[in-house]
């Protein structure tokens, strides 16, 4: 009797892949008719006999391996296949690219099982780059990261040669510095450009400490980012410039207005250690602003004792997550009576900062999780942001903003568009939002005039 072959179980994985290579070429001859179906052909009698006595042949493991029917040849040449027309077909056309791909896959396999069982291999994993950058295939995607961590430009060689090897061109300082001046110029004509066709609803601004120092340490980048009518984010603007100074904000902001910014948008969101809220009032004194929670959160649990803390954020989550204002507002205030008499800094943080706390509730439901923090800049600039350790390498201002420059050129390739885009215009029109859907203006009664007696 037929014994049923399976050469997947108990095998070693290499092991497996030959039996799986083994039984593709075998499929393959069948198809080109070089070894026949089993029970396609009764042989006779006496062979039967013989085949009996003698025992099947053993397979790796133990398995019992099947030997293929012998093709009776005959002198007539009646075993070829032929097509329609009478040509004779090649045994590999129908089998032959399978058994090809079955021994590449085997032979790939090999390469990568000794590969992992080399004792000698080594990994190399630079912790001076996020993971989704090591396997850049642009050098200009390398070099604005490495400038911000203090990288002097004589060092890129030895920086990048683990990346990209020893003999990588384009690693000498003159290549990295004609580079270098590329970009300068790119930044200087994007620093002039035309804004009069632009328009943004929302913004959002935040001050950039960089890991690498600036010619004053007390300096950082200051960033605007904005959002199109379209539901696209786009890099407005941004400086060098003390973050809680309003004067270094309004400076950006007039030089926005000057190149055709006329428009205000209809919500800034920022935190309030920045000088940009106060500069924003006098600039754009109809805009609405919004205070980020993040932050905010941060500043309250601050001022509370360690054991009180995460009670504490749980009841401010109650705050922004609620699904209306009237819900937060009783949260709000259920927040201040609880620690306001034990901690009444905590209570004054927090309440201080009501109104634009809440401002996200008058702007569509789905644009909520956009406006409660200002994450599309912090995310960007998360690898270079500093935090504790700073670099001892120090920037020029000017090269500074240039990188920053080319590091959110990239990153606006990736950036997606806001949640609800489609809202966006409504905003543009006037349209007003209550807890986040769209109030229906009812249509005013009029009565008929009548003829006057």
């Amino acid at each position: 009797p037929e014994t049923t072959f399976n050469p997947m179980e108990s095998l070693p994985p290499f092991r497996a892949v030959e039996h799986r290579c083994a039984a593709l070429e075998r499929s393959a001859a069948h198809c080109s008719g070089q070894l026949e179906p089993h029970g396609a052909v009764q042989q006779p009698a006496a062979r039967q006999g013989a085949e009996a006595e003698r025992p099947l042949a053993r397979g790796v493991a133990g398995h019992q391996q099947i030997r293929p029917a012998r093709a009776s040849v005959q002198d007539d040449g009646a075993h070829e296949q032929r097509d329609d027309a009478g040509r004779r077909q090649h045994p590999a056309h129908d089998g032959g690219r399978l058994v090809v791909a079955a021994r590449a896959f085997a032979a790939q396999v090999e390469h990568r099982e000794a590969a992992a069982a080399d004792p000698g291999r080594i990994r190399f994993s630079p912790s001076i780059l996020p993971p989704y950058m090591r396997r850049s295939k642009s050098i200009e995607t390398l070099l604005p990261i490495l400038y911000l961590k203090g990288i002097s430009t004589g060092d890129f060689s030895e920086a990048l040669a683990a990346l990209l090897g020893k003999d990588a061109a384009g690693l000498s300082a003159s290549a990295i510095g004609r580079l270098k001046d590329g970009w300068l110029d790119e930044h200087t004509a994007w620093q002039k450009r035309d804004l009069s066709a632009k328009r943004y609803v929302y913004i959002w601004a935040d001050g950039i400490h960089l890991e690498a120092r600036l010619e004053d340490e007390k300096q950082c980048i200051l960033v605007l980012i904005g959002a199109t009518p379209e539901g696209r984010k786009e890099l407005v603007g941004f400086t060098d410039g003390a973050r809680e100074s309003a004067h270094d904000w309004r400076d950006l902001l007039l030089d926005l207005k000057r190149r055709g910014l006329d428009v205000p948008p209809r919500l800034v969101i920022a935190d309030g250690a920045l000088g940009f809220l106060k500069a924003a009032g006098e600039v754009w004194p109809k805009t609405r602003e919004q205070r980020g929670w993040v932050h905010k959160t941060a500043n309250v649990l601050a001022k509370l004792p360690k054991s009180q803390q995460p009670k504490a954020k749980r009841a401010l989550q109650e705050v922004w997550m609620a699904e209306t204002k009237a819900a937060a507002e009783l949260a709000f205030e259920a927040f201040i009576e609880s620690y306001a008499l034990k901690y009444d800094k905590a209570a004054d943080c927090l309440s201080k900062d009501r109104d634009t706390l809440l401002a996200f509730y008058d702007f569509p439901a789905e644009h909520w999780k956009h406006l409660r923090t200002t994450n599309p800049i912090e995310s960007t600039f998360a690898t270079v942001r500093h935090r504790m350790i700073r670099s001892k390498g120090c920037l020029s201002n000017r090269t500074a903003l240039t990188m920053v420059f080319k590091l959110i050129e990239g990153a606006q390739k990736s950036w997606r568009r806001l949640d609800g885009h489609n809202q966006l215009p409504k905003l543009v029109l006037g349209v007003t939002f209550n807890n986040g859907i769209e109030v229906i203006a009812k249509p005013i009664d009029r009565q008929p005039a009548t003829a006057a007696a």
